[in-house]
C-alpha cells in the first residue's frame, strides 16, 4: 500500500496521496504519502496520535522542535499545532484517537 500511494503522490500535482484505512470509532488509521519537499502545511493534532514512516524518511515540526524521523521510526504526536514534510519521497501511517 505504500508503495502504491508514493506512484500516486509522484503523480499527484501537489505530490501527495492519502487514504484512510481504518475507520472504527474512535481509532483512524490513514497512509499518506509525500514526494520529497511536500509540505503538509501547520494543523492541530487529534487528542491522541502517531505517525510510522513505512518509507523515506520525514520530518515534523512541532511547536517545540524538529524531528527528522526515518523509515520505520514511530513518533507521537504532541498535543497543539505541527507540520510534515517529506525529506525524501516518504509513506507514513497515521493512526489518530478521537473521542
Amino acid at each position: 500500500m505504500a508503495e502504491e500511494h508514493l506512484a500516486s503522490a509522484r503523480a499527484d500535482e501537489h505530490g501527495r496521496s492519502a487514504l484512510l484505512v481504518l475507520r472504527d470509532a474512535p481509532l483512524r488509521q490513514a497512509v499518506i504519502a509525500l514526494t520529497a519537499g511536500t509540505r503538509l502545511g501547520e494543523h492541530s493534532s487529534p487528542p491522541a496520535a502517531s505517525l510510522q514512516v513505512l518509507r523515506g524518511t520525514a520530518q515534523v515540526t512541532t511547536e517545540d522542535a524538529v524531528v527528522e524521523l526515518p523509515a520505520g521510526a514511530l513518533f507521537l504526536l504532541p498535543d497543539g499545532r505541527h507540520a510534515v514534510v517529506g525529506v525524501t519521497d516518504t509513506a507514513l501511517l497515521l493512526t489518530a484517537v478521537n473521542p
